[in-house]
């Protein structure tokens, strides 16, 4: 990956302006999951998720380095994106703690490849680690997607200044019509 620079800039405000500041960006919730090298399930609730390329489908995560889940999910070079509903609070909120039983009474179902995709989702992306590069206290992996599936009707849970809603558009129109608003 080729790194850009500019020359170093200094920041006139706390990591508390910097994160409300950031909290006014209304993002979707992903679930990042799959089994680790032990074969036992590993996930994250992760918002810092965006598509990255189409050819080739790359998607892209930032992840804290501090995360043990993605620690134990790393080494194996696959996970599994299930992209939150608004109706998945719950799911966002046991995969976004620390522990063990994260998955207890989570709906879910695991891939032949060891992805864990959350059952309810509105679509599913099975990735391999194309790459993962430090930047700052996170991450920033890219993912090759290599197998998806995307629910016909549903509405995304999003996350915004520290909650949950849902957003006011019509996520069930057909294609052709959602086409006008690209």
């Amino acid at each position: 990956m080729e790194r850009l620079s500019a020359a170093p800039v200094r920041e006139r405000f706390d990591g508390r302006a910097f994160r409300d500041a950031l909290g006014r960006f209304a993002s979707g919730v992903t679930v990042i999951a799959g089994l680790d090298a032990a074969g036992d399930p590993a996930g994250l609730a992760c918002q810092s998720f965006a598509s990255l390329s189409l050819d080739p489908p790359l998607v892209l995560a930032c992840i804290a380095r501090t995360s043990t889940s993605w620690a134990r999910l790393l080494p194996t070079g696959r996970f599994s994106v299930s992209i939150l509903a608004d109706d998945q609070k719950d799911v966002c909120a046991a995969l976004g703690r620390p522990g063990p039983d994260k998955f207890a009474g989570v709906p879910l179902a695991v891939t032949r490849d060891g992805g864990i995709r959350i059952e309810g989702a509105l679509a599913h992306l099975d990735c391999t680690v194309d790459e993962a590069v430090a930047a700052g206290d996170h991450d920033i992996v890219v993912g090759r997607v290599t197998d998806l599936r995307a629910r016909g009707t549903g509405r995304p849970l999003l996350f915004y200044r520290s909650g949950f809603g849902t957003g006011n558009f019509a996520p069930d129109a057909p294609a052709e019509v959602l086409s006008d608003w690209l």
